[in-house]
Formats: C-alpha cells, sequence, structure tokens
C-alpha cells in the first residue's frame, strides 16, 4: 500500500530509542524527508542517517527554546514541515504522590507536555501553508488510567490527550489533522533497559526481566491479546495518521494496548 509520504518533511521528538526511534525508521523507510531531535545522538540514529540520509539534531527538547530550534532545523534544510511527531515524554516510578517535589512535576511536564506546545507552535505555521499537515501526539493510555507511581506523567499525557483535541478542533478547518496515539506497554528500553520497568517487575514477581514483559505483565495488566506492543505497530499507526488517506481522522485518540482498557 502506497501511504503517499515520499519527500514530505516529517520531524519527530525524543527519537533516540523507543517508539521515537521506531516512528523515524518508518517514515524514513517510506521515503519520507526525516528531521529528529535528541538530546544524544545515538548509534541507532546514526544508521539511520547513513541509511537514508534521517537528520539528528543534538537539542534539549525540555528547554523553551530547543523545540523550536528542531523545527528550524528542518524548515532550513526541506523549506517546508509537513508532519509533526510529538513523542518526547519520560516518566520516574515514585512509591507516593508525596514523593514528588515541585521540581520534578516541572521536570516531567516540561518534558511530557510542554515540549508538544512548543513544537506544535513552531511547526504550525509552516503546517498551515502545505497540503495535509498534521501532528501527532504520542499519549499514554495513563491519561485514563489511574497508576499512582507516575502520577506525573499521567497527568502529563492527559493534558497531552486534551491538547490534541484543542489543537484538531481549531486547526482542523485549516487543514492541520490533529491526532493522538495512546499506547499501553510497549516492548522499550523504557521498560528493557536495566533498572527499567521490566526489572522492578521482575523483582517484585521473582522472575526474569524477560519473563516479566512476556508473560507477567500481560497477565498482570489484564493484556487481552496476552502481550506487549512492539514499537513497530505505533509507528505504523504513525504512518497511517499522517498519510493522506487518513484525510479525514483528525482529533482522534487511537488505543494500541492489546485490550487492555476495558472501558468505553
Amino acid at each position: 500500500m502506497d501511504l503517499q509520504l515520499k519527500d514530505r518533511v516529517a520531524v519527530v521528538t525524543g527519537a533516540s530509542k523507543g517508539i521515537g526511534l521506531a516512528i523515524a525508521d518508518a517514515f524514513a523507510r517510506e521515503g519520507a524527508h526525516v528531521t529528529v531531535g535528541s538530546r544524544s545522538i545515538t548509534p541507532e540514529l546514526k544508521g539511520l542517517h547513513e541509511k537514508y540520509g534521517v537528520t539528528a539534531v543534538p537539542v534539549d527538547l525540555s528547554t523553551a527554546d530547543g523545540p523550536g530550534a528542531l523545527v528550524r532545523h528542518a524548515v532550513d534544510q526541506y523549506g517546508r514541515v509537513d508532519v509533526l511527531v510529538n513523542n518526547l515524554g519520560t516518566a520516574t516510578p515514585r512509591p507516593s504522590f508525596l514523593d514528588i517535589d515541585d521540581a520534578e512535576w516541572q521536570r516531567i511536564f516540561d518534558m511530557t507536555l510542554f515540549s508538544a506546545v512548543r513544537a506544535s507552535r513552531a511547526a504550525l505555521p509552516h503546517l498551515l501553508v502545505v497540503d495535509g499537515g498534521s501532528i501527532i501526539n504520542i499519549s499514554s493510555i495513563n491519561a485514563r488510567l489511574p497508576f499512582p507511581v507516575v502520577v506525573d506523567y499521567s497527568a502529563a499525557k492527559a493534558g497531552l490527550s486534551s491538547l490534541t483535541k484543542s489543537l484538531s478542533e481549531e486547526f482542523a478547518p485549516r487543514g492541520v489533522r490533529v491526532n493522538a496515539i495512546a499506547p499501553g506497554p510497549v516492548r522499550t528500553p523504557f521498560w528493557t533497559a536495566p533498572g527499567g520497568f521490566a526489572d522492578a517487575t521482575a523483582a517484585q514477581a521473582g522472575t526474569t526481566a524477560q519473563e516479566a514483559i512476556d508473560a507477567v505483565v500481560p497477565q498482570s495488566m489484564g493484556i487481552s491479546t496476552g502481550r506487549v506492543t512492539e514499537a513497530h505497530e505505533v509507528a505504523d499507526l504513525a504512518l497511517f495518521l499522517a498519510s493522506p488517506l487518513a484525510g479525514n481522522i483528525t482529533g482522534a485518540e487511537f488505543t494500541i494496548d492489546g485490550g487492555q482498557v476495558k472501558t468505553l
């Protein structure tokens, strides 16, 4: 299927690993011109540059100026922006809400919500003058599910989901579609890296990290398909939403969690 993304210009935030890296790779495979932003340029990003010409910009997207600098880099290089994927986000598990001070709330919101606000503000003037501009926000099922150990992250993602609706309402009549993807657990370094959620789950269950993410997590979280989501599955959904094939889809949030969320 031709997704009609060849030569489109896509900007992806937080693409050094995990979902963001998979999205950058997917757009590049479709022939898009991809610019990504990350504080560190990983070997994987260098590989995408060598294979597809992906441009990796070292930038701190949690700062006030970082997202705008990333968008300007793409515009300076390609003269336009067709797609913005706001993927950057971070979560730090803690025992209780009472353990999170104002500085930590600010850090999580700067990375998870305000980076998307700033990137969208910088990109929209360019998206409004192209044919079929699109913003895709990577939210989370945590925006709707209570999960006290990451209450700050969950609140930021809820804000991102709300931002999606508001931007769609304002800018869809002017030709820019805005949608969100809400993944459940995804097999990424967020889970699989040493000290990540898989290790924490394994310690509680008395098993290995591999067994935790393959079996314990799906069972304990009520994932109907019996497995966590793969990063490329989120990327495939992002490709479709950016494509003209999804031309009448806007203001929508697509859950990809293997059936974990049971509510309507």
